[in-house]
């Protein structure tokens, strides 16, 4: 019985495969920076790349894996697709507390802020991961 579990785990399916895959996202620091930019409104592929220096399919990989995760929707919208948080995701939830207090977290969630207001339009420093 025990051995049939590890298998389900290991193939990604039931509840242990969802717990890994978000445990898998949030290991990384850029895809913690991702939904720190998230936080406050949808952005696109190429407004989230802007934000770090990486190329834009390594940014792909990353939103990929948020996705799968289930910690990121993505919506087309015209030519482009936006990329928000999951409302009411328990791990978005805490993963939100946890950057309200984080040093490096918490002016990322301010830039993210200060977008959706629409009083920023562009990064002034890059924050190193």
């Amino acid at each position: 019985m025990v051995e049939k579990a590890e298998q389900e785990a290991e193939a990604g399916i039931g509840g242990s495969g969802a717990i890994q895959r978000v445990f898998e996202a949030l290991s990384s620091a850029p895809r913690r920076r991702i939904l720190a930019y998230l936080a406050h409104s949808s952005l696109t592929a190429g407004e989230i790349a802007a934000r770090f220096d990486m190329s834009k399919p390594s940014i792909s990989q990353h939103l990929n894996i948020l996705e799968t995760a289930g910690l990121i929707a993505r919506e087309r919208q015209g030519q482009f697709i936006h990329y928000s948080l999951v409302e009411n995701n328990l791990v978005n939830t805490l993963n939100g507390f946890v950057q309200d207090v984080c040093p490096v977290s918490r002016p990322l969630k301010r830039e993210s802020k200060a977008l959706a207001s629409g009083k920023v339009e562009a990064p002034s420093a890059k924050p190193e991961d």
